[in-house]
């Protein structure tokens, strides 16, 4: 069957069409995507502080109606339409996704954090195969750092933090250059936070595999000597401790222009750049791994293989 799985995530709207059957990976079939960044449509203050602004909700709204008919165009049967840390977190998400509805028709699934973090475990596990053992996932979105372990298809363990790039960025980085104080202070909050609950995965024991996920680990890999994407989803590429902990003061130094031309960045995301390495680090230090291997799959093919799943049980 061909299916339209439409993400909207803090950074990006995007929907992917896929050809997917039981037993088989899911074939993407077509791409389109739009830079929606929602969590920078966030009212900062005032009576509204938290909501999405009127124009983030016309930005979300145009482009769903225009991916709907994208997915249509190209013969999708079905659409499995889902939001993430953005939506879920903002002070007016009912209101934005019944005015997506009311004016596009599409009814768009918020999912929790642990839901995000649950079916991206799902995904990397189906990726890597039972020989990868004890598993750990780190997913660095926009708007939250979902973590993950296990040893199944379902993990033991699924949360999620408030530590998406986006959101650091816009926090902590949006009154100018960075200097070496705010780095600081930012590096300490991201450690607390991740520190609190790392328990949760620590005491399953040390994984066996630990993998990564998103745009943000796949463009701090790039950083570090990863093979670029158009060698194809199959080379191995690799996140290591020791070059990310090299790359970041050299980050922190680098202006957005320096920056955009990194392999793996695109300009409008170099401000969430230092952000997201940070994030990154601390996941690698916290829970003792050296290295992180980068997953191609993520949470849209988590949620294409779920639904899989419930065809064949149902049929």
């Amino acid at each position: 069957m061909r299916l339209g799985v439409l993400d909207i995530g803090s950074n990006t709207g995007h929907l992917l069409v896929v050809d997917a059957h039981g037993g088989a990976a899911p074939l993407p079939a077509y791409s389109y995507k739009e830079p929606l960044r929602l969590a920078e449509h966030l009212v900062p203050a005032g009576p509204d502080e938290g909501a999405v602004s009127e124009t983030g909700i016309e930005a979300l709204t145009d482009f769903t109606a225009q991916a709907l008919q994208v997915a249509e165009d190209k013969g999708c049967e079905e659409i499995l339409a889902f939001a993430t840390s953005a939506v879920r977190d903002s002070a007016n998400a009912d209101a934005v996704l019944d005015h997506v509805h009311e004016q596009t028709g599409q009814r768009i699934e918020v999912l929790s954090g642990e839901d995000e973090a649950r079916l991206t475990f799902l995904a990397v596990r189906r990726w890597f195969g039972w020989s990868a053992g004890r598993l750990a996932v780190f997913d660095i979105g926009g708007g939250s750092l979902e973590i993950a372990g296990g040893t199944d298809e379902a993990p033991d363990v699924a949360w999620s933090l408030p530590l998406g790039a986006a959101r650091l960025a816009r926090t902590h980085f949006a009154r100018g250059p960075v200097d070496e104080d705010t780095v600081r202070s930012l590096r300490k909050e991201i450690r607390t936070e991740i520190a609190r609950d790392a328990g949760h995965l620590l005491r399953i024991g040390p994984p066996d595999h630990a993998a990564a996920t998103s745009k943000t680990f796949r463009s701090l890999a790039r950083i570090c000597g990863a093979a670029p994407s158009s060698e194809g989803p199959l080379v191995p590429r690799v996140l290591p401790l020791a070059d990310l902990r090299e790359w970041i003061p050299k980050l922190v130094d680098m202006e957005d222009e320096a920056l955009a031309e990194l392999p793996g960045v695109s300009a409008s995301r170099t401000h969430q750049l230092v952000p997201g390495a940070l994030v990154a680090e601390a996941c690698m230090d916290i829970f003792g791994l050296e290295a992180l291997e980068i997953c191609p799959w993520a949470l849209r093919e988590g949620v294409i293989l779920e639904k899989l799943d419930q065809l064949s049980v149902l049929g």
